[in-house]
């Protein structure tokens, strides 16, 4: 870059420059970006998809037209190469752009753009100027295809330098990781047995195994204990039990099972002869109650 092209007191110039050796002695592996050698106030660019997303691996061009106000007021973008999130060859909208200068600030740059850029590459478009809604799947193509060529754009000196910072993001770009289906690894079952290497010192088929200190049923711990294989390796750390399950210890101890209190048929009975004398007694006061309000019962109340 020929210096003594510019005007080193302008300060567009002088605070390009600064960008321009920052950003050559600090470079990074998510973006390059480097001005035509002709015009400092054009800058061509490429950024990393992010990660995580349907962008990830993908390599994506644009261009940044600095204004002669720089860093007062704000740069334009536009992309080259098709991304299925923004239009191609057309200013696009975003907080850090020229369609919002109210909210530019003059201490950011060229590279804190670049990183807000690729930030927004994931966010929902909702209808802002030069932005897209592409499926992931079709994103997804277009970040394979954007890994195999530069774009065409411009004039020779342009082309050469973006293919110049292509190869180099290149080099720095993961693959594109492939898309696993869903539910393709199986997770562990809860009654899966995790096996011990075969190797007995004994070869008599104890297994070493760390049971439980409130086992629920024994014939559950029985069959666990056989179907490990016999010349399972003891485990340091755990019980020794045998294909018996003999209870050495109080932790080893089976819990009795809860008996169950069945009702005797006699108390049914009881309930149902109470409750046959107490319709009774209720007939016979209100027999007696009839018989004395007609005047027949005289007869009756002396008897009683």
């Amino acid at each position: 870059m020929a210096e003594d092209k510019y005007n080193m007191k302008n300060p567009a110039v002088k605070r390009i420059m600064q960008e321009v050796k920052e950003m050559q002695s600090n470079p990074s592996d998510d973006f390059m970006s480097l001005p035509l050698e002709d015009n400092l106030f054009e800058w061509q660019f490429a950024i990393r998809g992010p990660r995580d997303t349907e962008f990830e691996g993908g390599i994506y061009h644009g261009r940044i037209q600095l204004p002669a106000e720089y860093p007062f007021k704000p740069p334009s973008f536009m992309l080259l190469t098709p991304n299925g999130r923004f239009e191609t060859q057309t200013k696009i909208c975003l907080s850090i752009s020229n369609h919002h200068p109210e909210h530019w600030q003059p201490s950011w740059s060229v590279r804190t753009a670049l990183v807000a850029l690729i930030a927004f590459m994931p966010t929902n478009p909702n209808g802002a100027l030069g932005s897209l809604d592409y499926k992931k799947e079709e994103r997804r193509a277009l970040t394979i295809k954007s890994r195999q060529a530069a774009p065409k754009y411009g004039t020779p000196d342009r082309q050469r330098l973006i293919d110049e910072i292509h190869e180099y993001m290149l080099s720095k770009a993961p693959p594109v990781p492939q898309l696993t289906p869903s539910g393709s690894s199986e997770e562990p079952s809860s009654n899966s047995k995790i096996e011990a290497p075969a190797n007995s010192q004994d070869g008599e088929g104890v297994v070493t195994r760390e049971v439980p200190s409130n086992p629920e049923v024994g014939e559950r711990i029985i069959e666990e204990v056989q179907e490990v294989p016999d010349n399972a390796n003891p485990h340091p750390t755990g019980v020794r039990v045998s294909r018996e399950v003999s209870a050495s210890g109080p932790s080893e101890q089976l819990l009795p099972k809860p008996e169950t209190r069945v009702q005797k048929p006699a108390d049914d009975r009881l309930f149902t002869w109470a409750a046959v004398g107490l319709t009774i007694a209720i007939l016979v006061l209100l027999l007696k109650k009839f018989m004395k309000s007609s005047g027949h019962g005289a007869v009756f109340m002396d008897g009683s």
